[in-house]
């Protein structure tokens, strides 16, 4: 089935995937989901890492969650891989690894990202951020939890068949790169990228010998377009800053190479770059065709600046109701826009899961 670019023959494409997954409704479509990288990704990792100020356990992040309170998800719902969750069948969430003892649930995956974490382990250090490295120890720690709750083989079974999502890389540049200096006099944006690429490339390859064969990884989003990046480098105008989008593009290209040279290394390995960069584009740039009314503010705050401690319960400006707001807050996008962004990454990865449906 070919699945073309107009939004409602998306939807119904992940109608259909939705009703084959159905077919077998006691189990997901994959036996784990595994989440790794920043603030796009975590779920609350950072909730109780005294040294960091990227925090989102507080109002109003969360306000439109299940619950309604706050998780620390950056979002005022669901992030786009909880929406991804849903597709494919699981009843709970992945958890963060680091704020639950449910081991039952640990079984079907967990989320080790961490807001302000990236490739670059000193964007992890600067920001107080779990690095990469470090998520990766956790996910080994989890690893030896599943064996032990399963045994050997059911484990290596769970880790090959599971599918793993990694998001970095904008943190490196928006909160680090471009406001570093001497990181700047030292890289050009295209040295910096590679630095990054090789991280990414070590991370996948660790993956690798640990018995994962299903990753997904997205690419940088049009950095320029985010509210907080026009606010710091737009000089004034209330457009993309076209500079950062070109950089995020030949990030992604070199991106897109890299995971080639890993699947000509890796033949059994199923590695697929999700393209958030179009996607995202089209709703900034194209808001009211895609449901939306505000796509330079955030809901939060003044929505130019405010994210994690900026975005409170005491923020002035806070909008009533984000659904038609494509960002939550200067950095982050809305649960709407998340909802559509997962329809899209659910069709890109659709081969991570395809063998396990039929």
């Amino acid at each position: 089935m070919e699945c073309f670019r107009p939004r409602l023959v998306i939807l119904q494409c992940v109608v259909v995937f939705v009703l084959l997954i159905k077919i077998n409704a006691d189990a997901p479509a994959v036996p784990a989901l595994c989440i790794f990288g920043d603030s796009i990704m975590d779920v609350g990792n950072n909730n109780n890492r005294l040294t960091t100020l990227l925090k989102a356990n507080f109002l109003p992040y969360g306000r439109d969650f299940e619950t309604h309170k706050p998780t620390g998800r950056f979002c005022n719902g669901k992030l786009a891989v909880d929406y991804i969750a849903d597709y494919l069948g699981f009843g709970e969430y992945p958890p963060a690894y680091l704020d639950t003892a449910n081991e039952t649930l640990l079984l079907r995956g967990a989320n080790f990202a961490s807001a302000g974490s990236g490739y670059y382990d000193r964007t992890s250090l600067l920001n107080q951020a779990i690095s990469l490295p470090s998520q990766l120890s956790n996910y080994e720690k989890w690893q030896n939890q599943v064996v032990e709750l399963v045994g050997n083989e059911t484990a290596k079974a769970i880790f090959s068949g599971g599918i793993y999502i990694l998001s970095a890389g904008t943190s490196d540049f928006l909160q680090n790169y471009y406001i570093n200096p001497l990181l700047r006099a030292l890289h050009t944006p295209s040295k910096f990228s590679n630095m990054l690429l090789k991280a990414y490339s070590n991370f996948v390859q660790r993956l690798y010998s640990l018995g994962v064969r299903r990753i997904g990884v997205t690419t940088l989003p049009p950095t320029g377009c985010l509210p907080v990046a026009i606010t710091l480098f737009g000089r004034g105008r209330n457009n993309c800053v076209v500079r950062l989008n070109k950089d995020a593009l030949a990030f992604n290209k070199k991106l897109n190479a890299t995971s080639q040279d890993l699947l000509k290394k890796f033949p059994d390995l199923k590695l697929v770059v999700f393209d958030i960069y179009n996607p995202l584009l089209n709703i900034i740039t194209k808001p009211v065709e895609n449901g939306f009314f505000e796509s330079r503010r955030g809901c939060c705050g003044t929505g130019m600046l405010a994210t994690a401690v900026l975005c409170n319960s005491r923020s002035t400006g806070t909008c009533s109701n984000a659904t038609g707001y494509v960002f939550w807050d200067g950095f982050h996008t809305s649960e709407s826009a998340n909802r559509i962004l997962s329809q899209d990454l659910l069709m890109q990865g659709i081969s991570l899961v395809s063998n396990s449906i039929i």
